[in-house]
């Protein structure tokens, strides 16, 4: 899952917060340049300042052609071990390859470095066939010894493990008996072996690393990979530049050259792609409803909206808390109080909030998994759907002892008024739009909320020093990485210490649910456990799931003739589970027809409701295997 900024939120994140890690925190290292900035800073040849470089999405004067993405999110780190963040992993699968992929066409799992795998009778012993026809961009052989020394180097320091360290902490051993072949021995079964959402790095070239905790990866370029795309050029704060692999073993990208340029306001994204600057926009992580009708009745653009993998939430600081359980941060400590988060989240219309704010363009939020994926969607029962009630919120609030005094306000025993703040990404208007509608539901509960939009929420999230936040996270066919971030195992080793938690939650009995679901094979038993999951987080009203966002985007059609989109009926273009988008998008002038898994989709899908999603969610992924980014951890 990706933390969006996150966290995506998430990346991501989710990250933290973000809408990338779906965190959502978008990064550890927010870009801070303003949009003029960057858009004078990122020229076509990248030559001067001053050249506003109009055309970069088409052909240079080396006739090479370069797709351009606006994005609103900045790179957390160009390290596989540490990112979360949604541009940031989705850079990632850009430029290594994963054991396995997810399919375009129904999420199922395919080949990508590995091109089989088996499993010991008693689910202790996998072993993965390492494809013989891929080599790293210097050269360099790909083998089995490049996966083992990946997943070692995580079991075995904690840094390395930032990011991805769930997916390795059910492993014993991890070896490579030969070029061709790696074999995992684990401590218990564990269902997520064909959804193992880690980069794996070049061991020739990462060995040399000392402190993985520094580390960024940012310094020598190009930077050795083995994806479609090799990373050759990143400005901090600016944009990310990418080089088509020639001998990817798929097959070479159509583009030659694929940039991410970062937009700190969105409307700046928006009008650089009418002016043709861009190639493509997605927003923070999507289009407003206002921009992209807009962008509709623009000749030479075309709008892509699809049942989005991500969710956008409310989450409450429980406590900032260190694994051995030393606290830190100056979270408001009313909020440890059941009663209390029940009351906010009692007090938040969420069919306003998609009414007005996504105008429709979402669907009602409850669990933690998005409608999209069928087989772990889970809904509230009617005794525990948490409705909008604006006087049963009162009463919570009366019960917890913080009544109202002679001036209208909460206050409580020490007669301090009861006042939050709420972490807000700078770059996302529904953040700031669900933040008025927060200020007045919970205004006239007698509520103060502090509404603080900042460019760089990760530093005071890992911090600790915040009350609420919004949240989001992009979700993966399978939602094991997801649920991990909840669980007692993601919290910080030290104070203020970057780590895969979301909001330092640890729940004993959902750390032992989560356990069941790692362990159990059978997907309906499986899938049952992960809504049990949902249920009792739900319940715990540490989240608040507002809704569920469509992806809403959109691309020229004069510069991209055609472009995956994930899944391939109706679904996402950028923060995909794969790659598929960006290595099939075919330019305009081009006249090819895009290769591979997953085919070829226009992407243009208007309109699809409440009803849709959960129908396309049961179909697309009845055969779905596996897990969820810090997508796209924000």
């Amino acid at each position: 899952m990706d933390r969006p900024e996150q966290h995506g939120s998430s990346s991501i994140p989710p990250a933290r917060p973000g809408r990338g890690k779906a965190p959502r925190r978008s990064g550890r290292l927010r870009l801070l340049a303003a949009s003029g900035l960057a858009a004078m800073s990122l020229t076509a040849g990248l030559a001067t300042p001053l050249n506003p470089a109009p055309h970069e999405a088409r052909a240079d004067d080396g006739g090479k052609k370069t797709l351009t993405v606006a994005v609103a999110q900045s790179v957390d780190s160009l390290s596989p071990f540490l990112a979360q963040s949604l541009v940031s992993t989705s850079i990632h699968r850009l430029m290594y390859d994963f054991l396995t992929n997810y399919s375009a066409k129904d999420n199922s799992t395919v080949p990508a470095m590995a091109t089989e795998w088996e499993s010991s009778e008693d689910k202790l012993t996998w072993t993965f066939e390492i494809r013989d026809d891929a080599q790293w961009s210097d050269g360099e052989k790909v083998t089995a010894e490049d996966a083992a020394w990946t997943f070692n180097t995580m079991m075995e320091d904690g840094a390395a493990a930032t990011a991805n360290g769930s997916f390795t902490n059910n492993f014993k051993k991890v070896t490579a008996p030969s070029a061709d072949k790696l074999v995992v021995e684990l401590k218990k079964p564990q269902a997520t072996m064909t959804a193992l959402d880690v980069p794996i790095v070049p061991r020739h070239v990462w060995e040399k690393v000392d402190d993985f905790s520094q580390f960024n990866n940012d310094q020598d370029f190009p930077i050795v990979g083995n994806g479609p795309f090799v990373l050759t050029e990143y400005k901090r704060d600016s944009y990310v530049k990418l080089t088509a692999n020639k001998d990817y073993w798929r097959g070479a990208p159509k583009f030659d050259e694929l940039v991410f340029r970062y937009y700190k306001d969105q409307d700046a994204a928006v009008a650089a792609l009418r002016k043709g600057e861009v190639s493509f926009a997605a927003g923070s992580p999507n289009l407003t409803p206002a921009q992209a009708a807009s962008l509709a009745k623009t000749d030479g653009i075309k709008v892509n909206e699809g049942p989005g993998r991500r969710f956008f939430a409310l989450a409450v600081n429980p406590g900032a808390r260190t694994k051995d359980g030393e606290e830190f941060g100056d979270g408001h400590p009313a909020l440890k109080d059941a009663k209390v988060r029940e009351a906010l989240f009692t007090a938040v219309d969420r069919k306003t909030i998609v009414d007005r704010v996504f105008q429709g363009k979402a669907v009602e939020g409850e669990g933690y998994v998005p409608p999209r994926f069928g087989d772990y969607f889970w809904k509230p029962s009617a005794g525990q759907k948490r409705a909008y009630d604006p006087a049963k919120a009162a009463k919570l609030l009366d019960d917890a002892g913080y009544e109202k005094n002679a001036d209208g306000k909460r206050a409580g025993k020490d007669g301090e008024p009861l006042d939050f703040r709420i972490l807000c990404h700078a770059t996302d208007p529904n953040d700031k739009a669900v933040g008025k509608y927060l200020q007045e539901w919970w205004g006239e509960l007698g509520i103060g909320l502090k509404v603080d939009c900042r460019d760089n929420v990760s530093d005071p999230w890992s911090a600790g020093e915040y009350d609420l936040a919004f949240d989001g996270w992009s979700v993966n066919p399978d939602p094991d990485f997801v649920l991990g971030i909840h669980t007692c195992a993601a919290l910080p080793d030290k104070p203020k210490e970057s780590s895969s938690t979301d909001n330092f939650i640890c729940d004993k009995e959902f750390d032992k649910l989560y356990g069941q679901q790692l362990a159990e094979y059978d997907p309906a038993k499986r899938a049952d456990l992960v809504k049990q999951m949902q249920s009792r987080l739900y319940d715990s009203g540490y989240m608040n799931v507002l809704a569920y966002p469509n992806a809403v985007e959109a691309y020229r059609s004069d510069q991209i003739e055609s472009i995956t989109t994930m899944p391939e009926d109706a679904g996402n273009i950028y923060g995909q589970d794969g790659y598929w988008s960006w290595w099939s998008a075919v330019p305009a002038d081009d006249g090819t027809a895009s290769e591979g898994s997953g085919g070829v989709s226009t992407g243009a899908v208007a309109g699809i409701g409440a009803a849709a999603v959960l129908v396309i969610g049961a179909a697309v992924l009845f055969a779905v295997r596996r897990r969820a980014t810090s997508e796209d951890r924000e």
